[in-house]
């Protein structure tokens, strides 16, 4: 890979941000767009009712007053002179996993290279106070060099989390499936400054469905977790189901 877009959802002051883009920069040309600020939870949210500006850092990196996937859809489509060979999402603070994708503005960044036509990737250092950026920067840089039109199909992001360890102490990749979380804990109520009732959203859900092949069974047993994730969601299995009902009630 010559040239690399590299965004997150953390903000383009983030530690894993900076680590990701120097490691990769070493064998690659690295271009920074992320956005100005911590969007984390943004998901695959647009702006569209105001115009986006962005400004540049004095390391280089664009920084856009938006979601990441106004950053990714930025660089693209207009802000680069150049198409980027693939879009690196990351590193995360913190992992996705199971149900988490639906929410994260890493893998919304990824996925939306993807649907402007160029395989992507996110990458998660999966604790909840990360400290081995390297290892999960190591991790790219060995995907990357092995990387083909059947690892990475064109409609396929690839959804990477990381133990928070030294590299050496990984126990090896595992391909997983999503797992799935228990439901959110409750919202924490508290009053601001005026006595008024504000909500702070709860932490995840604890894992549920975590067994083996799962990507949180993964991370528990030290393995990098690379899951392949699509855009299509579709319930296909209950779709004969469907079209008997909607004969039916005609």
């Amino acid at each position: 890979m010559k040239r690399i877009l590299i965004s997150n959802d953390d903000g383009y002051m983030a530690a894993g941000l900076e680590c990701l883009a120097a490691h990769l920069g070493r064998s690659a040309e690295v271009i920074v767009v992320a956005p100005d600020r911590d969007r984390s939870g943004a998901s695959n949210s647009l702006t569209l009712l105001r115009p986006l500006r962005v400004q540049r850092a004095a390391n280089g990196f664009f920084y856009v007053d938006g979601t990441p996937t106004d950053c990714v859809h930025v660089a693209i489509t207009g802000l680069l002179e150049y198409e980027p060979d693939i879009v690196v999402s990351g590193i995360n603070h913190g992992g996705n996993l199971g149900d988490d994708v639906l929410y994260s503005g890493t893998v919304a960044a990824a996925m939306e290279g993807r649907f402007l036509g160029l395989p992507s990737i996110a990458v998660s250092l999966a604790s909840p106070d990360p400290t081995h950026f390297v290892t999960a920067a190591q991790i790219i840089e060995r995907l990357l060099g092995a990387l083909t039109p059947e690892t990475l199909p064109g409609d396929t992001v690839l959804n990477v989390n990381v133990p928070d360890v030294a590299y050496a102490d990984l126990r090896g990749f595992e391909a997983t499936r999503l797992g799935h979380r228990h439901k959110s804990e409750k919202v924490i109520q508290a009053h601001d400054p005026r006595g008024r009732p504000i909500y702070w959203v709860g932490p995840p859900g604890s894992a549920d469905d975590a067994g083996p092949g799962t990507d949180f069974h993964a991370i528990a047993s030290g393995h990098v977790s690379v899951t392949p994730l699509h855009a299509d969601l579709t319930r296909h299995n209950i779709l004969g189901t469907l079209r008997a009902w909607c004969r039916e009630a005609l």
